[in-house]
């Protein structure tokens, strides 16, 4: 199946529309995790955004709030136009610590290079992925993120009225994750996560040359 992610991005701006409520949650919870995430003895954090596209989840509320200007994100995206966009909104809004990487998501390698993180974005991706390249993506957040890291999450429930939400959440707990706040509205399909690593992380190495997922 291929999407025109172009397209799928416009309904952002459409007012009440599923993912415009989903932004809005999303975006809050990164604000409380620029608050909460440990951070360096300087005051520093690092943000890994997996499948990023314009960087609309992310790029506002580093330039916001107090300590967004003390981030260093890597934001990567596939589609080229996505990424130009986002670069176009980094430079309009002087996030200089902000590198956007035109690359696939799914190979660790592409931003293996800032891991372990404080945060790390993976709104849209476990959607349009396997169950079992969920499962083997969240198996690698401890090794992506800092002891005490975030990692917030998206998710949409099916048309069937089955909700996936459900074994994200309990893999999560598996690899050592403890839930800090989730979304489920009654009258939309979109979810939202935001769990804390309370396990030991690992060495990100382990995850060089590494293939998390592939969209389906």
């Amino acid at each position: 199946m291929t999407r025109d992610w172009l397209r799928w991005h416009q309904d952002y701006d459409s007012a009440g529309s599923s993912l415009a409520r989903r932004l809005v949650v999303v975006r809050d919870y990164l604000d409380r995790a620029l608050t909460e995430a440990p951070a360096e003895e300087d005051g520093r954090r690092r943000l890994i955004g997996i499948c990023a596209g314009d960087g609309r989840d992310v790029l506002p509320v580093l330039a916001r709030h107090d300590r967004g200007r003390m981030v260093r994100a890597v934001l990567a995206e596939l589609d080229p136009e996505l990424g130009r966009r986002a670069r176009a909104a980094v430079s309009e809004l002087g996030l200089a610590g902000v590198d956007v990487r035109t690359g696939d998501a799914g190979l660790a390698d592409t931003y293996l290079d800032v891991a372990p993180a404080h945060v790390v974005m993976a709104c849209g991706v476990f959607g349009n992925i396997s169950g079992e390249h969920v499962r083997r993506t969240i198996a690698a957040l401890p090794a992506l993120l800092v002891a005490g890291g975030f990692v917030i999450w998206t998710r949409g429930s099916g048309e069937d009225g089955s909700d996936p939400s459900t074994e994200v959440r309990a893999c999560l707990g598996e690899y050592g994750f403890q839930e800090m706040a989730f979304t489920r509205p009654a009258d939309a399909r979109f979810r939202v996560g935001m769990h804390r690593l309370v396990a030991a992380p690992v060495p990100a190495q382990r995850l060089s040359q590494a293939r998390l997922f592939t969209f389906v």
